[in-house]
């Protein structure tokens, strides 16, 4: 597989505080990769210089062999960056914000393939501020689409959604990986992680502590002698919440 972003002793300084000290880590094309930590870790701060939103301190950033210093505009033309609070204007409906956006990245766009893609062909012309939570996290994800990206960045991209629109957002994270993009996502859900991504970063106080396939980091810490207090069963209280209500999404 090859490298489709390489970050080389990146750091980020604010003042007197390091927020980023001087991490490392390549993604392959075509990977689902985890940037995972808790808040403050510094996981936003380092995706956000990728995505060429926030200037780095120091240290060298490759997006599909582009230079970010010498080129951060034909960065931005090959990456689809999906915010945790997106703003779209309320009153327009969700075909024309489509056409919006398309024209912005002076593409041709057929919304109702891309509607279709994110399951919301029958809200073409409703607005998007009458959209319910999972609507209007699976219409961010479409418009992160538009311009065809290789490298697509989902930041918590299910908080705050019912188990239906989140086992539904896997799915289609899946689908745009096996669709050939390089998807990176940043979540607080450590199952989602789990079945989501190929590989994992964990990072802490702005350093990279582990960074593997989740079943390596499992299987690392089981060989150290971890024991859960309690049993692990092969379902979970989600499972059984899927399995009695169905997978169908439940609109507002």
């Amino acid at each position: 597989m090859n490298k489709i972003i390489e970050v080389q002793d990146l750091v980020k300084r604010y003042g007197d505080f390091e927020a980023v000290k001087g991490i490392s880590f390549d993604v392959m094309e075509g990977e689902v990769f985890g940037l995972l930590g808790p808040n403050g870790a510094g996981k936003s701060t380092t995706l956000e210089i990728i995505e060429t939103l926030r200037k780095k301190t120091s240290g060298k950033v490759f997006v599909d062999g582009i230079d970010l210093d010498k080129s951060p505009a034909d960065i931005k033309k090959i990456i689809g960056v999906q915010l945790q609070s997106s703003g779209y204007y309320p009153g327009l409906n969700l075909t024309e914000l489509i056409e919006l956006f398309s024209g912005l990245y002076n593409r041709k766009v057929k919304t109702t393939d891309l509607l279709d893609t994110v399951n919301l062909r029958d809200k073409a012309k409703a607005k998007y501020k009458e959209l319910s939570g999972g609507q209007k996290q699976r219409f961010s994800v479409a418009t992160t689409l538009i311009n065809e990206p290789k490298i697509i960045f989902l930041d918590e991209p299910t908080t705050g959604l019912d188990p239906q629109a989140r086992r539904n957002l896997w799915d289609l994270i899946k689908g745009i990986r096996d669709r050939g993009a390089t998807v990176i996502i940043t979540t607080h859900y450590l199952d989602e992680a789990e079945y989501l991504c190929d590989r994992v970063a964990i990072i802490d106080t702005g350093k990279i502590v582990a960074l593997a396939s989740p079943d390596q980091l499992i299987d690392d810490l089981i060989a150290t002698g971890f024991e859960r207090p309690k049993e692990v069963k092969k379902a979970n209280l989600e499972d059984v919440f899927i399995h009695l209500t169905g997978r169908t999404l439940r609109e507002e």
